[in-house]
C-alpha cells in the first residue's frame, strides 16, 4: 500500500493485457485501500470484467471515447463519450465495448472500510450479461470462481491508446 502521494501519468504506468481489454494498473501489486481507479481500453465485445454487484460499494464509469453497452440490473443501455454510469451499492452491472473503435473508460469505485479487502461481491447469473459473454454460469461470491476460466493479465507496454 502506498502511504505517500505521487503523480503518475497513465502513459508511464504499468499496462496489462487481458481477455477484458487493456487496462492501466495505477496501483501495482499494492492496491489503494479506499478507492480503486482504472483506465481501460475495450475493443468490441470486451468487458471490464464479469457482471457483478457489491452490496457495500459504489462504482462509477465514465466513457471518454468510443461506444459501450452498460448492462445494469438486466437492462441494456448504450453509452458514448462523456456518458457516466453511476452504480449505487447493490446494483448489478458491467460495461462492454460496443463500437468499431476502441472505447476508453475510467472506472472508480469505493473499497469500503479501507482495509483493501473486497467483501461481499456477488456474481449473479444474468441472461442479458450472458449474451455479451460476461455472466457466470452459476451464482458465486468467489472472484476466483467467477474468473476461473480467464487467463491472468499480462504486462504490456503502453500502446498509445490515449493519444487520439
Amino acid at each position: 500500500m502506498s502511504d505517500h502521494w505521487f503523480v503518475l501519468n497513465a502513459r508511464d504506468a504499468t499496462w496489462e493485457d487481458s481477455p477484458f481489454g487493456f487496462f492501466c494498473n495505477w496501483e501495482g501489486e499494492d492496491r489503494f485501500p479506499q478507492l480503486g481507479i482504472n483506465v481501460s481500453v475495450l475493443g468490441k465485445g470486451q468487458a471490464l470484467g464479469r457482471y457483478h454487484l457489491e452490496p457495500g460499494h459504489q462504482e462509477d464509469f465514465l466513457v471518454l471515447r468510443g461506444r459501450c453497452v452498460a448492462i445494469v440490473d438486466e437492462q441494456e443501455r448504450e453509452m458514448g463519450a462523456w456518458d457516466l454510469l453511476h452504480c449505487p451499492p447493490g446494483v448489478a452491472h458491467m460495461i462492454v465495448g460496443a463500437g468499431e473503435e476502441p472505447a476508453v473508460v475510467i472506472s472508480v469505485g469505493t473499497r469500503g472500510d479501507g482495509s483493501g479487502v473486497e467483501r461481499g461481491v456477488t456474481y449473479p447469473v444474468s441472461e442479458v450479461a450472458r449474451r455479451y459473454g460476461v455472466s457466470v454460469s452459476h451464482e458465486t461470491n468467489e472472484p476466483a470462481e467467477a474468473y476461473a476460466d480467464v487467463e491472468p493479465p499480462k504486462p504490456i507496454a503502453y500502446g498509445g491508446w490515449l493519444d487520439a
